[in-house]
């Protein structure tokens, strides 16, 4: 089984949000709040570590969506990785002309976990809601709130799989 899941906003976050509420990290994020550009300092939401070592444990394959565009962001977001003690496995991101969906679609994972971008524009910048049809059929879909994290998401595959949770 193979588990695509979203970094910015739904495993990892900006320093500056740990110990706020989730309503106000999301408006950290909107007016601009220093750590959110500090790639480097970024943590993980909630137990999303142990979240991911849990199912990597079980054997599914893990890959990362990035929401940067550059390599060097992209290794600061494996550097958080490693910090973090996130399982290791692929960083994906857009190269240039590449939207989100055609990342996931080349990804095709069984199981694509993303928040509901609430702070940058909601479902307009989300994954799942542009997937085309069959693959929307295929993937199963699972949205969280932005820096809601994933530690309430099942600890066991077959019930993460079979869970299907949309944006409100």
């Amino acid at each position: 089984m193979k588990v695509a899941v979203f970094l910015h906003g739904t495993t990892i976050m900006h320093r500056s949000a740990l110990g706020r509420p989730r309503e106000e990290r999301v408006q950290q994020v909107q007016q601009g709040e220093t750590s959110v550009l500090d790639y480097a300092s970024y943590v993980p939401v909630g137990n999303a570590a142990t979240k991911l070592r849990t199912w990597s444990k079980q054997g599914t394959e893990i890959v990362y969506l990035s929401s940067h565009r550059r390599p060097e962001h992209v290794e600061q977001d494996r550097a958080v990785q490693n910090a973090s003690h996130i399982p290791n496995g692929q960083v994906v991101f857009r190269g240039p002309g590449e939207t989100y969906q055609d990342v996931a679609e080349n990804v095709l994972p069984d199981i694509l976990i993303e928040d509901d971008c609430e702070s940058i524009g909601g479902q307009h910048e989300m994954i799942s809601p542009h997937l085309r049809s069959e693959l929307q059929a295929r993937i199963t879909s699972i949205v969280v709130k932005e820096f809601e994290g994933i530690d309430h998401l099942p600890d066991d595959l077959a019930a993460l799989k079979s869970l299907e949770m949309k944006p409100e």
